[in-house]
């Protein structure tokens, strides 16, 4: 049967009883609550096992009513939800002390996701849907993503990773009073079947080869046993803990963020032509041949700007190692930009909030916009990965051997 009665409401429509869509929305919440009070109803009478005014040898019985106000995306509307005299009636479609349709909680946590403060959600919730939330409340709600978070934080992870990026984007977060610019570290893996999977969510203030190290040792401790390349953006101290915890593991640093680094005291008039002279270097076939172009850098460059020439040569071990691999390879690591996407994801997310209170307010937000980010990337496998796999299993033979048999 059809909720709609058709006929009266041609009736209501030529008689303008409903002239206005405010109109239908308070129409279809009369019919929301007509349908829960009604379902309710038959599930007390299946509970008690017998109709109402029926007799029976049952001891419980009906016993009124408990009035509440629901809240959903289409507005605020008052239910009678029945009750029982041994309190034993758990009704299904609105749970006890529920006060929330299904949609509206994931309504407030996708507008905070979305950057918007608390308060801005409690005016957007009165505005649109004509209810009122206290500030707590909607509080209480996005808090209940924390224990979410601290779970998956601390959740077992793959034996092995071929591939992890290790990239840091910079918030916003008052500590002690003050209000600081904190690193943000975030790890995405490259699974064996060719899948990304954000591995974990790190704040901290200090870039130290001791505060790596607790991390690293944080996901072996969640059983990543071995890691065959680590992609990084020159993060200090972060080369001599993977030699400390994954010993077999390569580095690659980062050419995009050498580039940078490199052009930033740089005049503008020169810029240009710097860029031009560095790309033969990263461009090579070869690691020899990159080395030769870096000399050849330097006879130009070196009197001007020395400071470029020694920084890639300090770094070379790190920066030279995609060069024994072939291109499939080689265009998968030699950048963090995988990770760096997933930063400007963040980035726009968290631009309209401007500071966050407390490093947790910040991790809540940060871990809502990367499970949006990995939704996205479940159904797909990174490109080319057919022709990578191969190619790590040879060159990372005695690992792989273990994952393969």
């Amino acid at each position: 049967m059809s909720l709609i009665n058709q006929e009266e409401l041609k009736k209501q429509l030529a008689s303008g009883e409903i002239t206005s869509l405010d109109d239908i929305t308070a129409e279809f919440k009369n019919i929301l609550k007509e349908v829960i009070q009604t379902a309710t109803q038959e599930e007390l009478t299946s509970h008690l096992g017998y109709n109402k005014h029926q007799e029976s040898l049952n001891s419980n019985a009906r016993n009124g009513y408990n009035d509440k106000t629901i809240n959903s995306k289409y507005g605020q509307f008052d239910v009678s939800i029945p009750r029982d005299r041994e309190s034993s009636f758990e009704p299904q479609l609105v749970k006890k002390r529920e006060i929330y349709l299904d949609g509206t909680e994931d309504l407030i946590l996708s507008l905070y996701t979305k950057g918007m403060s608390v308060r801005d959600i409690q005016l957007h919730l009165d505005d649109l849907y004509g209810y009122e939330l206290s500030t707590q409340t909607i509080s209480n709600i996005t808090e209940k993503i924390m224990e979410k978070a601290n779970e998956w934080q601390n959740r077992p992870l793959d034996v092995i990773y071929p591939i992890i990026f290790m990239d840091a984007t910079i918030l916003k977060i008052r500590v002690d009073r003050v209000v600081k610019n904190i690193a943000c570290y975030i790890m995405l893996g490259i699974t064996l079947d060719g899948k990304k999977e954000i591995i974990g969510i790190w704040i901290g203030e200090n870039e130290t080869s001791k505060y790596w190290l607790s991390v690293l040792n944080d996901i072996k401790k969640r059983g990543v046993e071995d890691v065959l390349i680590f992609a990084i953006d020159g993060l200090n101290g972060f080369n001599e803990a993977i030699k400390a915890v994954y010993p077999k593991a390569e580095i690659q640093r980062c050419i995009v963020h050498q580039i940078r680094s490199s052009l930033r005291f740089v005049s503008w008039k020169d810029r240009k032509e710097v860029a031009k002279d560095l790309k033969p270097v990263y461009a090579a076939l070869c690691e020899e041949d990159g080395q030769l172009a870096l000399r050849e850098f330097n006879d130009i460059w070196g009197k001007k700007y020395p400071n470029i020439t020694a920084s890639w040569q300090t770094h070379w071990v790190e920066l030279s190692t995609f060069f024994k691999y072939p291109d499939s390879v080689r265009k998968l690591i030699y950048t963090t930009n995988p990770i760096e996407s997933l930063n400007a994801t963040i980035k726009r997310k968290t631009k309209s909030k401007g500071s966050f209170p407390t490093e947790d307010a910040a991790f809540k937000v940060m871990y809502l916009a990367i499970q949006e980010q990995q939704n996205k990337w479940n159904t797909n496998s990174i490109r080319n990965w057919y022709e990578i796999y191969p190619q790590l299993s040879i060159f990372f033979s005695e690992i792989m051997a273990k994952y393969t048999k």
